[in-house]
C-alpha cells in the first residue's frame, strides 16, 4: 500500500488582482511529493513556481483547490493555527538568506524553535532518535553543515555561503515534514552555490529529508531527484534527472519543453506524482555531480 504524499496540491488555482483585472497565477495545478523526494520547480518569471511555493508552504492561500503537507488540508486551519502550523511542520529557505542581523548564528538558528515554543527535550526528531536538547541539537546540525566555528557569529561576519548553511541549518532545527528552498544559490557564486546543492542533496539521500527547490537554473535543478515545469501558471512537464548527464542536457530538455508546451494537461508520462523509488540518482556519485560545474539558460530570469 503506497503511503500518503508528504505535500499534496489537488486542483490549486491562484489569482491576484492587478489595477482593475484579475492575474492568473496557477491554473487547476495537481501535483504529489513524496516522503524523501527531492524535487526542482523550474520556470520563467511569471510561469507560477514562485506562486505554487508560497501555496505549499502556507504564505497565500488558493482561490480553489486543496493544499494537503504532512496529512493537514491547510485550509481547515485559521491564520494563527497555519502560522503555528508554517513554524513546525515546514522549513523554508530563502535567496537573500533573511537571516536576524543582531542575533548570533547559533541563536538565529534555534529562533523558529523558541518562536514555535518547542523544545528537543519534548519533541524528538524522528529522523535523528537520539535525545538532545537545544544546543546539543545545534551542535550536531552545525557540525554537519560545516558552521561549528562560526555559531558565534552574527551574519554580518559570514561569508554567503555560511549564511546560506545557517539559514539551512535554521530550516532543520523544528524538525520539519519538508523543506522549502527559493533559489537558495541566486545570492551566491558558481562554486559556493554547487556546495550549497551538494549539501541539499546529501542531507535528502542520509537524512531521508523532502525538499522542493525553486529554481530557474538547470546546474541547481540536476541534483534534484525529478524536475517539475512550470509555464502560464501551469504544469507542462515532468521528468527524472538521471536521464541527464549535464546541466546543458538537461537546459536542452527544459527549453524544448517549454518552446513547444502552452498549457493544458502536463504531456504524456507525466501523472503529477513524485515518490522515491531509489534508483532516480543510481550511478551517479558526489564527484559526479560536482564535476557538472555551473550552467544556467540563455537567459534566466528569476521570479
Amino acid at each position: 500500500m503506497n503511503e500518503s504524499p508528504i505535500a499534496s496540491v489537488q486542483n490549486v488555482s491562484k489569482t491576484y488582482q492587478q489595477g482593475s483585472r484579475d492575474v492568473s497565477a496557477l491554473q487547476d495545478v495537481s501535483l504529489d511529493i513524496g516522503q524523501g523526494s527531492f524535487v526542482a520547480i523550474m520556470g520563467a518569471s511569471g510561469s507560477g513556481k514562485s506562486t505554487l511555493m508560497h501555496l505549499m508552504c502556507g504564505l497565500t492561500r488558493p482561490n480553489a483547490g486543496t493544499v494537503t503537507i504532512a496529512d493537514q488540508n491547510l485550509a481547515d486551519l485559521s491564520d494563527r493555527d497555519l502560522t503555528l502550523f508554517r513554524r513546525a511542520k515546514i522549513g523554508l529557505v530563502f535567496q537573500a538568506f533573511n537571516l536576524v542581523p543582531s542575533l548570533t548564528a547559533q541563536d538565529n538558528i534555534l529562533f523558529p524553535l523558541f518562536a514555535a515554543g518547542l523544545d528537543f527535550n519534548t519533541t524528538p526528531d524522528p529522523l535523528d532518535p537520539d535525545p538532545c536538547n537545544n544546543d546539543q541539537k545545534v551542535a550536531k546540525i552545525a557540525e554537519r553543515l560545516s558552521i561549528t566555528d562560526r555559531l558565534s557569529h552574527r551574519p554580518d561576519s559570514l561569508s554567503g555561503g555560511e549564511q546560506q548553511r545557517v539559514a539551512i541549518a535554521r530550516s532543520l532545527i523544528t524538525n520539519p515534514a519538508i523543506i522549502f528552498a527559493d533559489e537558495p544559490t541566486g545570492s551566491l557564486d558558481s562554486d559556493t552555490g554547487q556546495s550549497i546543492c551538494q549539501l541539499l542533496r546529501e542531507l535528502c539521500d542520509q537524512q531521508g529529508r523532502t525538499i522542493v527547490v525553486v529554481t530557474h537554473e538547470p546546474n541547481v535543478a540536476i541534483w534534484a531527484d525529478d524536475v517539475v515545469v512550470l509555464k502560464d501558471g501551469r504544469i507542462i512537464d515532468q521528468f527524472p534527472t538521471n536521464s541527464f548527464e549535464t546541466p546543458q542536457a538537461l537546459a536542452a530538455h527544459y527549453q524544448a519543453a517549454t518552446n513547444t508546451q502552452h498549457g493544458g494537461s502536463p504531456p504524456s508520462g507525466t501523472n503529477g506524482q513524485i515518490n522515491r523509488d531509489g534508483q532516480k540518482n543510481a550511478g551517479r556519485n558526489d564527484d559526479t555531480f560536482t564535476s557538472k560545474g555551473s550552467y544556467e539558460l540563455d537567459q534566466p530570469t528569476a521570479s
